[in-house]
């Protein structure tokens, strides 16, 4: 071997000492002397002998591409890749179709003759790359939040999906080979839609206990309280129980239906649904279905739950079984060991199934606060005294308190976040004569109730108004008769504007015509009605008729009237045989 050694070692200085175009029959000889191709003679050199290193490009680093192109290219480039969950268009396709387009060149010049030259695809990729602008630079996750719960019970994530194993009945009561149904037809899905096996799966943030229960049909807003209302109940075997304070979900429909969100809101839940596409606010829920799949779903293979009621009790055993035993590698303790550690005031117990179902469906209802601070709910008073910034008149969201439905009631209110809180309030205690337990005694007690916000604001604004630092310096300043706002002048903004002599603008004199009133001239038999009234026994019928339509034919003006009573007085006075004059004519 180590001859053979100097022998590659001689064959690799004498190589370097031949001019270009001659090493190459040069290795030929010598790998026919060795026995071996010319690929392995120089592979053996290359591990024996020191290469020269090979000089760097005067243009490395350099691009060609420009950071337009480079920018519409990725952008068609990540736009197919994010329609349809995969790369459709490759980047040799786009490339061809943006250059064919005329939307980009691509290319680069040579120095020596100025020619352009198509750039290849490779050094597009490398060009994006460079710019930070790869389709696989782009589209890595970003980076993630990390968060923490304070204590079991602290924090629950629920999630649901499809079971890979099974379908079950309608009524749950035998499974369903899924070979009789072949996915491939629609219509064949189509009648099992509603025998499709759901799991979900919670679990509890701060130890990773976890539940998991199967249910049938669709992710619905029922069979999420069902498998929640379960979830919170004490069980046989399984130490981890309670309401937690904070539930964390995926914006499904079920999770944002109402009677979610009531049964959160009536158990004082802080409901916090994730925004699309950010699975991994509740991740560790994910990595729970992972786990049921892997080591529970797994079993089913060998051995299949033959109905509903089977599947859950077998999920069960092995949830019992495995939240006893697993290690969790974060805590470095069991699951239930991890949750044994809740204290008694982070233990809420949750109310019986049918309360829990009850605050499901019952939505909180508007109480408006009367004068004694008080609210009227489920036929009983309950004082509202204690509730930050409450007013008469004051209008307050209230639900049960599941945990002492008649004594307390819970107020919906918002915090500086707009997230929605909960305060307990008591129910009022009455006397055996109806009155009030704590109400003061006449004669004998006397008791003031704290000034409500709107109180604290007039009396504040009082003082504004009147100078004054106290309520009873302002009280005596309005006995007193003082001006408010003695350091304010109501008339500044007048004073202080200055008049303008303001130049004098010529205008064009209006020439107004007077209008004319022309009136409607009346018929021959409405001025005759009128004559005949007016003349009484000296109207002529037929003859004074047959006169105003031959003086009058377009009709007689009202205006005239007078002038032809006057006329035809006249006429008879002076003789009956005499011919009557034109009066009023045209």
């Amino acid at each position: 071997m180590s001859v053979l050694t100097e022998q590659l070692v001689t064959i690799a200085q004498q190589a370097r000492a031949l001019p270009h175009g001659e090493r190459t029959p040069f290795y030929d000889r010598w790998a026919d002397q060795l026995n071996m191709s010319r690929a392995t003679l120089l592979r053996k050199i290359k591990g024996v002998a020191m290469t020269k290193t090979r000089k760097r490009r005067s243009d490395a680093g350099q691009c060609s591409l420009e950071l337009w192109e480079a920018k519409l290219l990725s952008s068609v480039l990540v736009e197919t890749i994010r329609k349809n969950g995969k790369q459709t268009g490759t980047l040799k396709d786009t490339v061809e179709l943006l250059r064919a387009d005329g939307k980009i060149r691509a290319v680069r010049v040579d120095t020596c003759t100025g020619e352009e030259i198509p750039l290849s695809d490779d050094a597009i990729g490398r060009a994006l790359r460079n710019y930070g602008l790869h389709p696989d630079q782009l589209l890595q996750p970003t980076p993630a939040v990390a968060l923490r719960s304070a204590h079991p019970n602290h924090v629950w994530q629920v999630d649901a999906s499809i079971s890979a194993q099974f379908y079950m009945d309608t009524d749950g009561s035998k499974a369903i080979d899924r070979a009789q149904y072949y996915e491939g037809k629609p219509e064949n899905l189509k009648k099992i839609e509603r025998q499709r096996l759901w799991r979900y799966v919670i679990t509890d943030h701060t130890s990773g206990w976890l539940y998991v229960e199967y249910v049938l049909g669709a992710e619905t807003a029922e069979n999420l309280i069902n498998v929640f209302i379960n979830a919170m109940q004490k069980r046989d075997g399984d130490p981890a129980h309670g309401v937690p304070f904070v539930m964390m979900t995926d914006p499904g429909a079920a999770m944002k239906s109402a009677m979610f969100r009531n049964l959160c809101r009536g158990l004082g839940v802080d409901l916090i649904i994730n925004q699309v596409g950010n699975a991994r606010a509740k991740g560790q829920v994910e990595q729970a279905h992972n786990l049921v799949e892997r080591l529970f779903e797994s079993r089913l293979a060998i051995q299949k739950a033959n109905s509903l009621e089977e599947i859950n009790q077998l999920a069960w055993r092995w949830a019992a079984y495995f939240n006893a035993t697993s290690v969790h590698t974060r805590t470095g303790v069991s699951r239930y060991s991890k949750w044994l550690t809740i204290t008694q005031d982070q233990l809420r117990l949750a109310p019986s199934v049918e309360v829990c179902r009850d605050l499901a469906v019952s939505d909180p209802e508007t109480r408006v606060v009367d004068n004694e601070l008080c609210i009227s709910f489920r036929g009983k008073q309950f004082c509202v005294a204690d509730v930050p910034d409450v007013g008469v008149g004051q209008e307050l969201l209230v639900v049960r308190n599941p945990w002492r439905d008649e004594d307390s009631a819970q107020i919906v209110l918002k915090d500086a976040n707009g997230r929605e809180y909960f305060q307990v309030v008591d129910r009022v205690e009455l006397d055996e004569n109806g009155f009030k337990a704590s109400a003061a005694l006449i004669g004998s007690e006397h008791k003031a109730i704290a000034a409500t916000m709107a109180e604290r604001n007039r009396d504040e604004l009082e003082q504004i108004a009147t100078g004054t630092d106290s309520k009873e310096a302002a009280e005596a300043a309005r006995k007193a008769k003082r001006r408010v706002f003695a350091d304010i002048n109501p008339h500044a903004d007048v004073e202080q504007h200055k008049p303008v002599d303001y130049l004098p603008k010529r205008g064009t004199a209006l020439d107004v015509l007077t209008p004319e009133i022309v009136t409607k001239p009346l018929t021959h038999v409405e001025a005759a009605k009128q004559l005949r009234d007016r003349l009484g026994r000296l109207w002529k019928g037929a003859e004074h008729f047959t006169w105003l339509q031959q003086n009058h034919p377009d009709g007689v003006p009202s205006e005239a009237l007078n002038d032809i009573e006057a006329d035809l007085r006249a006429d008879d006075k002076r003789s009956q045989t005499g011919p009557l004059r034109v009066v009023g004519g045209a």
